[in-house]
Formats: structure tokens, C-alpha cells, sequence
């Protein structure tokens, strides 16, 4: 079985790590880290958008090491990969394309009209996806 772990260097997205690593340590383990292209970015010139995903790629992978750094990962197999889009998008698109059997994604815990106003990533996540979702909090 192959578990995604959905992460993006929050507190929540801490937690689905090691909530995966616990329950899921005889899995192979993905922790995928998606680089959003916004920030007015698109109105850059092409090389200079490319650098700055580069540039985010370079972060969003030390942040991936850092995501382990304080778990015990001696028995468990897992890698690292990231994407650029919207998280919510390439999650799904990435476990249908790469054969995931389930998600574990970390929920920020927003309730009322804070979530009907900002949405919510683990939410579109859990509706879209074609495989089980777990959402830790």
C-alpha cells in the first residue's frame, strides 16, 4: 500500500507526518509538498518564473527534511516529492497518477464562516480524491 501525506510546513501538516509514520511505518510513505505559482508571478517574464519555482522547489524540499528530522524514520520507506500548482489539484492528480491507496492530509481546523470564506484544502482534497482520506487534527 502507498500512503500520501500531504504537506505544507504547517503545524497540521506536521501532525499527518507523524500520525503517518506511526500508523502507516510497514507503507511506503510520499510526502508531497506542492509549490503554489501565485503571488502575482504570473505576470513575470518566463525566466523569472522559473527561477522563483526553482527557488520555492529548493525550500519546499528542505522543508520536507525538516518534516522528518524529528521522527523516528529508521524502518519506514519513504520519499520525497514536490509539485507547483494548487495543493489541492495536485494531491489529487498526483495519487491518481502514482498508483496511492490513501491520503492523510492535516486540517488547520477552521470552522464557520472563516471556512464557507477562505475554503478549505483538506475539504476539496477529501471530495475530489479517488482513494480513502484520512484528515488528522
Amino acid at each position: 500500500m502507498t500512503v500520501l501525506v500531504a504537506y505544507d510546513g504547517s503545524a497540521a501538516a506536521q501532525q499527518a507526518v507523524e500520525y503517518a509514520f506511526d500508523s502507516h511505518a510497514d507503507e511506503e510513505i510520499i510526502l508531497l509538498r506542492v509549490v503554489e505559482a501565485a503571488d502575482g508571478s504570473t505576470e513575470a517574464g518566463v525566466n523569472l518564473l522559473q527561477e522563483a519555482l526553482r527557488d520555492r522547489e529548493e525550500k519546499a524540499a528542505g522543508e520536507l527534511e525538516n518534516a522528518t528530522a524529528a521522527i523516528d524514520t529508521e524502518d519506514v520507506v519513504f520519499r520525497t516529492e514536490t509539485a507547483v500548482g494548487k495543493p489541492e489539484r495536485e494531491v489529487v492528480e498526483f495519487a491518481s497518477a502514482n498508483n496511492v491507496d490513501h491520503i492523510v492530509v492535516g486540517s488547520h481546523g477552521r470552522e464557520g464562516v472563516s471556512r464557507v470564506l477562505l475554503g478549505s484544502v483538506a475539504e476539496k482534497i477529501v471530495r475530489r480524491s479517488p482513494v480513502p482520506v484520512t484528515v488528522v487534527r
